[in-house]
C-alpha cells in the first residue's frame, strides 16, 4: 500500500495533522469493509511486528495481533519479563537490536519517554499502543466509532465523565483538532497533562473546538452527541489513591437518570475495561444507546490501518 506515512512513527495524535488522522480513518473504513465480506487485503505479507507490552491488555493485544495476521504480517509477542531490559540492559541497546528483526515495534508500556526512547533509537516505525500519557490507538477508534454513528462533518459535543489520564488525553486531542465540544466531568483537583493541555489550548483556537472542565455532571452530559465513560482509576495509576477515588467519584457515573439530558439520539461510548457500577450502570453499557462493542472492534480496523500505512 502506498503511503505519505510509510516509515513514520506513531506515538502520539499531536505529531499529526488533521488531514493525515483523516486518511487514516478512511483506510481504517475501506479494512472494515474488506474484512467483513472477507476479501484479502495481505499488504504486509513476510513482514514481522513486534508486540512489548508491559501493561496488561485484552482489546490492545488480541486486536493488533489479528490486524497483523489479516494484512499477513507474522506478529511476535515480546515478554519485557523474560528480555535483558528486565536485569538493566538500556533500551538504546535493545532498541538497535530489534530494529534489526522487525519491521516494526507496538509497545505498550508507561511514561511515554519510553516509546519516544525507542523511537529515538530505531530507524523501523515505532507504535503507541498505551502509555501513562496517551493512548493514539483508542483515539482513532473513539474518531472512528463517531463518524459511523454521528456523521463526520458535524458539530459534536462530547460529554465525558472518567479519569484524566490516556484516553481522555487522546479524546480532547481529537475534538481540538476537529473542532469538537468536549465536557470533561471530574472532581476539583483531577487535571490533564500540561503537555496535551498546551496543545489543545492551541489547536482549539485554530479549528474552533471547546474543551470544558466542570465539576458539573449535568453540564457535560446536557445535549450531549456522545456521552463517554471510562473507569475512576486508570491502569498504571497511583493504585495507593483508588480509595480515595472512589469516594471522590462517587456521583460522577454514566446512568439512566444522568444522562436524560443527553440528546435523544446519544450514543454510549467506553473505551474497557469497565466498573458497572461505578463509572455506568449495567443498564447503559447494555442498553440501546451503546456502541461500546462497535467501538472496540474498530480497534483492530484504525490499528490495521496504522500498520498498513506505516510499515515499509
Amino acid at each position: 500500500m502506498r503511503s505519505v506515512l510509510k516509515g513514520r512513527d506513531f506515538l502520539t495524535l499531536m505529531d499529526f495533522t488533521r488531514e493525515e488522522i483523516e486518511y487514516v480513518i478512511d483506510v481504517s473504513l475501506e479494512f472494515k469493509m474488506l474484512y467483513g465480506v472477507r476479501a484479502p487485503h495481505e499488504y504486509l505479507r513476510g513482514r514481522v511486528i513486534g508486540l512489548l507490552f508491559e501493561k496488561p491488555s485484552t482489546r490492545t493485544r488480541v486486536s493488533f495481533m489479528a490486524a497483523a495476521a489479516h494484512l499477513g504480517a507474522i506478529p511476535i509477542q515480546l515478554n519485557p519479563n523474560v528480555m535483558q531490559v528486565a536485569r538493566g540492559e538500556p533500551i538504546k541497546d535493545t532498541a538497535r537490536v530489534l530494529d534489526r528483526y522487525l519491521d516494526a515495534l507496538v509497545i505498550r508500556t508507561f511514561g511515554q519517554e519510553i516509546v519516544e526512547e525507542y523511537a529515538e533509537w530505531m530507524e523501523r516505525p515505532v507504535i503507541n499502543a498505551l502509555t501513562d500519557l496517551t493512548h493514539p490507538m483508542q483515539g482513532l477508534a473513539d474518531l472512528m466509532t463517531i463518524w459511523e454513528f454521528k456523521g463526520r462533518g458535524r458539530r459534536i459535543k462530547i460529554g465525558y465523565v472518567g479519569d484524566i489520564w490516556n484516553v481522555c488525553h487522546s479524546l480532547m486531542i481529537i475534538s481540538s483538532i476537529f473542532g469538537y465540544e468536549m465536557y470533561i466531568a471530574r472532581p476539583k483537583g483531577y487535571d490533564a497533562d500540561k503537555r496535551v493541555l498546551d496543545f489543545v489550548d492551541e489547536m482549539s483556537r485554530r479549528s474552533g473546538a471547546n474543551i470544558v472542565f466542570t465539576e458539573d455532571l449535568e453540564e457535560a452530559f446536557k445535549d450531549a452527541d456522545v456521552v463517554y465513560a471510562n473507569t475512576w482509576h486508570s491502569m498504571g495509576g497511583p493504585e495507593a489513591e483508588k480509595d480515595k477515588r472512589l469516594r471522590d467519584w462517587a456521583g460522577y457515573q454514566a446512568n439512566e437518570e444522568d444522562t436524560k439530558v443527553a440528546k435523544e439520539d446519544f450514543i454510549f461510548m467506553h473505551c474497557l475495561p469497565g466498573y458497572r457500577g461505578e463509572e455506568m450502570t449495567d443498564a447503559i453499557i447494555e442498553g440501546p444507546h451503546s456502541v461500546v462493542f462497535h467501538q472496540a472492534e474498530n480497534r483492530m480496523h484504525t490499528e490495521k490501518a496504522v500498520l498498513a500505512l506505516v510499515v515499509p
